[in-house]
């Protein structure tokens, strides 16, 4: 057990709360990892007003153009109602397009706009900015090791 660690109290600094268990979790690092992540990329990408999951989906679907959007949420983990609702989002702000596909008339093939290229495009740099900040004190070696362990961890459910 992790007895060493504790965090202030806000409304009192001299005051210490106990984590209990809480520091022995893989899940508990993942979760604080994943906010501090969240955060700087709000800040690094500002006013783009798009989430690391609407990021990550525009990547996707440019590296794929058709691509279903039941193969987009099976590639990224996503349920069906998750991705309907995101790549709603995405074609009301006009980055993505439903087309008919042209294999299977129930489903629709995805694309990016015009304006999502464009937009991609411009917060590719900025998203390697996020990455130089939330990485930077880690060697391009410990990277790729922690990349490699989180996703053994991903895989393993």
């Amino acid at each position: 057990m992790s007895a060493g660690y504790s965090v202030a109290h806000s409304s009192r600094a001299s005051t210490r709360i106990s984590l209990g268990v809480l520091p022995d979790l893989l899940g508990y690092h993942l979760r604080r990892a994943q906010v501090a992540v969240f955060q700087n990329f709000a800040e690094v990408i500002g006013t783009s007003d798009l989430t690391p999951g609407q990021f990550g989906v525009l990547v996707v679907i440019d590296a794929n153009p058709g691509l279903s959007q039941t193969q987009l949420g099976n590639t990224l983990g996503m349920d069906r109602s998750t991705v309907v609702a995101m790549i709603d989002r995405l074609e009301h702000r006009e980055l993505v397009l439903r087309q008919a596909s042209p294999f299977d008339r129930r489903a629709h093939a995805l694309h990016l706009s015009a304006h999502g290229k464009a937009a991609l495009g411009r917060l590719l740099a900025s998203v390697r900015v996020h990455e130089r900040a939330i990485t930077r004190g880690l060697s391009a070696s410990e990277q790729t090791t922690l990349i490699q362990l989180l996703a053994r961890v991903a895989r393993a459910p």
